[in-house]
């Protein structure tokens, strides 16, 4: 199969020799803004291993500004996704960095405006499946192939047991539930996998539960 450019490589089954390195990469970028909830104003996007080598080659940096605003794996506007992000005001820095991970496709996306900034690791492992490993320092595993719920809350009895409670009122069933917590009795993070797009209105009632501090969510 012959490629005219990078792009006739992004399309809705994703087939081609760097789906990993643009299709994954664009998942990782759009994952990261709908964790942080809306458009960011800027971005700083931290590239490891085989990202860090081959980023402009294979379109990953195109593509993780794509994700970033809002454009899926097969949008063709990611072929312009920096003019559009500086026609969006959204300005943003490639960092290449030599440490090593356990992944080679590696990105960590530092994104923020006047009210806030989030971090996200992400990798891509092939075929345009992403996992993401980390949020604001909270180690997890996050696939972005389902709807997800995450939900910061004080490291306290009771907090899973009731969000679970929160969901089953709505009959919203869990496919993947876990727990990270950076230190014992203070922040912690609940990532739940679900078998449907979450209403605003579920996440207002869950927002409202004792302890939490923060909800957000990723559609499918």
């Amino acid at each position: 199969m012959k490629f005219t450019s990078v792009f006739d490589i992004i399309g809705p089954v994703m087939i081609g020799p760097s789906s990993s390195h643009t299709a994954g990469a664009a998942r990782i970028g759009r994952v990261a803004r709908d964790l942080f909830g809306r458009q960011p104003k800027w971005a700083k996007i931290y590239l490891y291993g085989s990202f860090a080598e081959t980023y402009r080659g294979h379109g990953t940096d195109v593509a993780i500004v794509g994700g970033l605003l809002d454009f899926d794996t097969y949008d063709e506007r990611i072929k312009t996704s920096f003019q559009l992000a500086k026609e969006a005001n959204l300005e943003f820095e490639f960092i290449t960095e030599t440490a090593n991970k356990e992944h080679p496709n590696t990105a960590r996306i530092l994104l923020g405006d006047e009210a806030g900034e989030m971090s996200v690791e992400g990798i891509s492992i092939g075929g345009g499946k992403i996992e993401v490993s980390e949020v604001n320092g909270f180690k997890l595993k996050l696939t972005g192939g389902m709807p997800a719920i995450l939900v910061v809350h004080d490291d306290r009895a009771g907090c899973i047991a009731n969000v679970a409670n929160a969901l089953a009122m709505h009959h919203v069933n869990i496919g993947h539930m876990e727990v990270s917590r950076i230190e014992r009795g203070q922040t912690a993070l609940m990532v739940i996998e679900v078998d449907q797009n979450i209403d605003e209105k579920i996440l207002h009632q869950i927002s409202l539960i004792p302890h939490i501090t923060k909800v957000s969510k990723i559609n499918n």
